[in-house]
């Protein structure tokens, strides 16, 4: 497992016990007990889970679920804003998981209640100096990019208000989940800017041009329902009592990608996202591309033998 060194990102799989070896990060396995019960949860870790500063908690699900990997955002006394800080962890955590082909699915959560992320840290941009802000925000843009540009599938699972570049940071994964109680809107106008971290261009994609604009322009802030009713996401769920039933239905789509071809469910999220953005005729030859890519695979050839001698395949990302 590709492990993050030097950096305040913490790696904990749920309910596991994490041994650093070397500055590696090795896993143990999820105790039976719990797997046996619920699924597991985004958590609201107490004082003496999480360290003073962890912003970032980074999971690697075990058991059934391996494979999956949560990113917990952790800034309750900040609403889960986007600090320095965060930037830099989540740009280390994605970096890692980009090289990791273990990873199947990625999760991106809060770990706070009733919030996913009330985007820029207001606080922490009011005491910037005017030269500070330009690479401030050209930073948050790389690392939303970089969310976006991720080989495998991510998944965001909007439990609570998601707001600015909380929004944006939604926007770059490939699936929304939202409860139908969370607020969530690109708010910039009322502070007399723009999106700087995507919104403008991933808005409209997602919803059309027209509709983006009317959202943009009014600053406009609407519930999962309204979301899910504009395309903004994929599903709206109804909220239960632990707060946490997007992020419980994004851990379900998450299982109902893992037992597909790894290398198949990439190359097609890179025909898609590269093909949407050019005509159909160069969209078609992006997809051979990637079509190529798939067919010397070991994995190719087991899903071939599976259906052959009619069990579920077996697919190792080879």
């Amino acid at each position: 497992m590709a492990a993050l060194v030097n950096c305040r990102a913490v790696f904990q799989p749920f309910r596991a016990q994490i041994n650093f070896i070397g500055g590696v990060c090795k896993r143990d396995s999820v105790l039976h007990a719990f797997l046996t019960k619920r699924a597991p949860r985004c958590v609201r870790l107490s004082s003496s889970d999480v360290k003073s500063g962890d912003d970032l908690i980074v999971r690697y699900l075990d058991g059934d679920d391996s494979g999956i990997v949560v990113l917990g955002i952790n800034r309750p006394q900040s609403k889960n804003a986007i600090s320095k800080n965060l930037v830099t962890m989540m740009s280390e955590a994605l970096e890692s998981l980009k090289q990791d082909n273990k990873v199947r699915t990625v999760v991106l959560c809060s770990m706070v209640p009733g919030i996913f992320c009330a985007g820029a840290d207001l606080k922490e941009r009011a005491k910037m100096q005017q030269s500070e802000v330009g690479p401030f925000v050209t930073k948050a843009r790389t690392l939303i990019t970089e969310l976006g540009t991720l080989p495998m599938p991510t998944i965001a699972a909007i439990d609570g208000a998601a707001l600015g570049g909380g929004l944006e940071m939604a926007l770059a994964c490939d699936i929304r989940v939202a409860a139908s109680s969370a607020k969530m809107g690109l708010v910039e106008t009322k502070l007399a800017i723009i999106p700087g971290a995507g919104g403008t261009q991933r808005l409209p994609r997602t919803v059309g041009v027209s509709v983006a604009k009317e959202l943009i322009f009014a600053a406009r802030v609407l519930s999962g329902d309204q979301a899910k009713s504009l395309g903004l996401v994929n599903h709206a769920v109804e909220q239960n009592k632990s707060g946490d039933a997007a992020y419980l239905r994004a851990l379900d789509l998450a299982r109902e990608f893992i037992p597909q071809g790894p290398i198949a469910i990439r190359m097609a999220k890179l025909a898609i996202n590269q093909g949407i953005e050019v005509d159909l005729k160069t969209g078609l030859a992006i997809e051979e591309a990637c079509y190529a890519q798939v067919i010397p695979t070991k994995d190719r050839l087991e899903g071939l033998q599976a259906f052959k001698e009619k069990r579920p395949p077996h697919y190792k990302g080879e």
